[in-house]
């Protein structure tokens, strides 16, 4: 596998590929194309692709995921950045795994390594739009039509690729990928709190939660049914949402600090903090991002393999109900199949009617937020030896310690390791949690929320420091 990426050398060459800035691109500017970036996003998010119905009627299955993928149906967005983050997986995985040698260190291995990526994205873009394609999202197309609809996947995918990748290089401010989920999360989370548009219920009342609740309580209905009114949003969900909300925001600013001594300035001190958050939102991406596609293969070999649930090689991975939906696509899943229990029950009442698939659930979304943040901790250079190579490489070391790498990873294994274990765990328990209690925006969705606007106060203020003090921009790491 090492020789795979100079492989992929002649393609890498020949991708459309955004330059890195040659200047130091202002605060300002950087604001302009990061503005410019979410206004395209936001726009083709509105415009129907052709050939495909804007809004279904009823319930999606796959409307769970959108959040995390910032795609919206039936528009030029229906896949947002699920193949960036498929590829990313998927790449990340095989480093993690040595399948693949990378040295990271390295320039020429790194940008074939990124390039590799890319290719995998739009190849992912392509097998993600056949898949929703065979998997009757789309109705029943004919030929011409479909050809169509993968095109303008295809094409989308690559313009969503490229301003990733304009951001990310220094010509805005963070990253698209976190960006157009930010968007999508407050878009919904504003739809559905407040929207007027209704009556959706049998009582009548508006789709966003609390106007529904004030509703509620000027009609004089019974206050306990805007507490759960599934697959509608409930104050159950908006208040599950706050406080989601806030408890990431406390966990986010929990931290350990270790102290440091720098050695060429006469042994100045300073400290490193290691959040308790240490892989942050990680974890639940990529473990969404598998769940995902683990849905779209199983509604694809159910509905051209086994849609009358008759086929015993395909009965034990994914099993639908075609009668309780008017398409195949939106049909749910039952729970005789092992893909039931990858997906979360949405209220308190779906938990109270299957527990097990509940606890179910929650475990393999705990497990696999272990396992990918153990992975990434490795492949990202977050590791205690990673760490150690980088203090020393700087000039650090610990006060009362010799400057040795060895030390150094001695001492940072002692909370390393277990911060990747409790961050992994707690990711996984509060985006399991608020899914279950039906929270809107999702409970995977608050949390990135939370750590993406972390993520764009630091940047803006370390985007204003060294605007004002120029001589710190490489103390801090920048070009």
């Amino acid at each position: 596998m090492a020789r795979l990426l100079e492989l992929m050398d002649p393609i890498v060459r020949r991708l459309p590929e955004i330059p890195k800035p040659q200047r130091k691109v202002p605060l300002k500017e950087k604001a302009l194309w990061t503005i410019i970036a979410l206004a395209i996003y936001l726009v083709m998010a509105e415009i129907p692709m052709y050939g495909v119905p804007f809004f279904e009627t009823g319930y999606e299955q796959y409307m769970f995921y959108r959040v995390i993928f910032a795609s919206k149906q039936g528009s030029l967005m229906e896949l947002g950045i699920g193949p960036i983050v498929t590829a990313g997986l998927i790449m990340q995985i095989l480093a993690g795994s040595k399948l693949l040698n990378v040295n990271m260190s390295d320039p020429k291995d790194r940008g074939l390594f990124t390039g590799t990526q890319k290719i995998l994205a739009i190849l992912m873009t392509l097998l993600e739009g056949v898949a929703f394609l065979m998997g009757g999202s789309y109705g029943s197309p004919d030929t011409i039509t479909s050809v169509f609809i993968i095109a303008q996947l295809v094409a989308v995918g690559i313009i969503v690729l490229l301003m990733d990748e304009m951001i990310q290089k220094g010509w805005g401010l963070g990253s698209g990928v976190s960006l157009f989920i930010l968007a999508g999360v407050a878009q919904q989370v504003m739809w559905l709190s407040f929207s007027p548009f209704g009556p959706v219920d049998t009582l009548n009342r508006s789709l966003g939660a609390i106007v529904a609740t004030f509703q509620t309580l000027l009609s004089g209905q019974n206050f306990m049914t805007i507490l759960s009114r599934y697959p509608y949003p409930d104050l159950t969900g908006f208040l599950t949402m706050l406080l989601v909300f806030f408890i990431a925001v406390y966990l986010e600013g929990m931290k350990i600090e270790i102290p440091v001594a720098y050695a060429k300035y006469g042994g100045m001190r300073a400290k490193i903090p290691l959040k308790f958050m240490y892989v942050s939102n990680i974890p639940i991406i990529l473990a969404s991002a598998l769940f995902a596609n683990f849905y779209f293969l199983g509604q694809m070999l159910w509905r051209n393999f086994n849609v009358a649930n008759d086929n015993v090689w395909v009965n034990w991975f994914v099993q639908m109900n075609a009668t309780a939906s008017t398409s195949t696509a939106n049909a749910p899943l039952l729970p005789n199949c092992l893909l039931y229990y990858f997906q979360a029950p949405k209220s308190v009442t779906t938990v109270a009617a299957d527990p097990v698939h509940a606890i179910a659930y929650l475990l393999i979304l705990v497990g696999f937020s272990i396992v990918f943040a153990k992975v990434w901790v490795e492949v990202s250079g977050m590791s205690a030896r990673a760490q150690a190579d980088q203090l020393v490489n700087a000039g650090l070391q610990i006060p009362g310690f010799r400057r040795s790498p060895a030390i150094i990873e001695q001492i940072l294994n002692r909370y390393i390791p277990s911060l990747t274990l409790l961050s992994g765990i707690m990711i996984g328990l509060l985006a399991g949690i608020a899914d279950m209690l039906g929270a809107i925006g999702s409970g995977i969705g608050i949390l990135l929320s939370v750590g993406i606007i972390y993520q764009y106060y630091q940047i803006l203020a370390k985007e204003q420091l060294t605007e004002a003090y120029p001589g710190l921009g490489k103390f801090l790491g920048q070009d």
